[in-house]
């Protein structure tokens, strides 16, 4: 979701509240699906977003990776020694990420069931790879991020109201 050019500050905040939004939902899937098989009987695996920088972070709005400044005087004498300011630009924009949802396909527990139609000829049975503390557990992470994300982004907005009226 992009919001204008003229705010980057709203483009990061609405990319992270995105990324965000569809982590929590990927761990409500698998927490919702912990315990079901498929058609064949294999057991449900634990989905998870990666999230990739898709072009160079040093590209940011047509200026150089690495910038040198010097700071604009109306006299030389006021500061005489001023250092020069090195500026390393990341790339904030919105398409520089893109989170994809991919599949964990490490096995999951093994449990003692004979009775179990899925139990194999010793009695054991494959369980899903979901664990439920550790998916609560980014769950939680994943809530926190997103509250941290919508309060730069009303810091965000705040500022261009406070500016606007100047």
């Amino acid at each position: 979701m992009k919001v204008g050019d003229n705010f980057p500050g709203f483009n990061i905040s609405a990319k992270g509240l995105s990324i965000q939004r569809k982590k929590m939902n990927i761990i409500a899937e698998n927490i919702a699906n912990s315990d079901v098989r498929n058609a064949n009987g294999i057991p449900y695996k634990r989905k998870f977003l990666s999230v990739i920088q898709k072009q160079d972070p040093f590209q940011f709005q047509g200026i150089p990776p690495q910038s040198t400044l010097r700071l604009n005087t109306t006299n030389e004498a006021h500061i005489s020694n001023s250092p020069d300011i090195t500026l390393n630009q990341s790339g904030d924009d919105d398409s520089s990420l893109v989170a994809n949802q991919q599949q964990d396909n490490s096995p999951g527990e093994v449990v003692y069931m004979p009775d179990s139609p899925y139990a194999n000829e010793k009695g054991y049975v494959q369980m899903s790879n979901v664990n439920i503390i550790d998916e609560m557990v980014q769950m939680i992470a994943a809530t926190r991020s997103y509250e941290a994300n919508l309060t730069a982004l009303n810091s965000s907005k705040q500022m261009a109201k406070d500016s606007l009226e100047i």
